[in-house]
C-alpha cells in the first residue's frame, strides 16, 4: 500500500548550514567538502534512499552548492530552456523564511543548476534563475553568467557546484536574517527525484512554506 500523506509533510525542518571563511571554488571535484557540509538525506524518513549526496556552506559572499550523483556511465540530459525536463538540481531560497505564507514573495528564488547544456556539444554547465509561479512579486531573475558553477562526469556518476553570490540572493541579510527558507530538488532522469522535503505533488515549486528552515550558523 502506497503512503498517503509523506512523513515529511508533518513536520517543519530546520537544517543548519555551516560558514566557511572562504567559499570553495567551482571546480566539479568537490575538494573540500566534506560531512560537516552536508545536508541530511531526509527521503530516508519516507523509505527513499538517496542517490545523491547533497552540500550547501555560506559566508557573507553568498552561498555555496555542490552535490554528487551515483550513476555509472551517465549520459547528461540537460538543456537551460527546459530545465525542469532534464538532469537538474534546484535550489529555492526565501531571504525572510516566512512560514506561513503560501505564494512567494521579492525574497523568494528558485535557481537551476544543470551539469551541461550549455556552449559547443552543450558539454558546460550553466546555472540562472527563473520565476517562481503564482508569486505575489518576483525577484529579479539572474542571467545565466552570473552564477560561477563547475561540473564533472566520470564512469561511477558526475559532481556539480556552483556559488549563489550574495549580489543575486534578493534580500540576503545575514546580520539582520540568519534563517532563511530553503529548499534543493535533484532530479535525475535514470535515477528519479532527490528532495529536500516534499515533492511535485504538494507544490513546493509555488509554496515557500513546504520549505525548510536554514540556519546560517557562524
Amino acid at each position: 500500500m502506497s503512503q498517503l500523506v509523506p512523513n515529511r509533510l508533518l513536520m517543519d525542518f530546520e537544517v543548519r548550514l555551516a560558514y566557511r571563511r572562504t567559499l570553495p571554488k567551482p571546480t566539479g571535484k568537490l575538494t573540500g567538502w566534506s560531512k560537516e557540509f552536508m545536508l541530511p538525506a531526509l527521503c530516508e524518513m519516507d523509505g527513499q534512499e538517496p542517490f545523491a549526496d547533497v552540500y550547501a556552506c555560506w559566508n557573507d559572499d553568498g552561498i555555496a552548492v555542490a552535490c554528487r550523483v551515483r550513476c555509472r556511465d551517465k549520459k547528461l540530459t540537460c538543456d537551460p530552456a527546459k530545465f525542469w525536463k532534464g538532469d537538474n538540481l534546484r535550489i529555492c531560497t526565501d531571504m525572510r523564511d516566512t512560514r506561513d505564507i503560501h505564494r512567494a514573495t521579492r525574497y523568494c528564488q528558485q535557481f537551476y543548476i544543470l551539469a551541461a547544456g550549455l556552449g559547443k556539444g552543450r558539454l558546460n554547465p550553466v546555472a540562472g534563475s527563473t520565476a517562481i509561479h503564482r508569486a505575489k512579486i518576483n525577484a529579479p531573475v539572474v542571467a545565466a553568467g552570473r552564477i560561477p558553477v563547475a561540473s564533472q562526469v566520470t564512469k561511477t556518476g558526475y559532481t556539480i557546484e556552483a556559488i549563489l553570490p550574495a549580489n543575486v540572493l534578493s534580500g540576503f541579510d545575514p546580520e539582520e536574517h540568519p534563517r532563511i527558507g530553503f529548499y534543493y530538488m535533484l532530479e535525475d532522469l535514470a535515477l528519479g527525484q532527490q528532495y529536500l522535503t516534499v515533492g511535485d505533488d504538494l507544490y513546493w515549486h509555488i509554496d515557500p512554506s513546504t520549505w525548510a528552515t536554514a540556519v546560517l550558523a557562524r
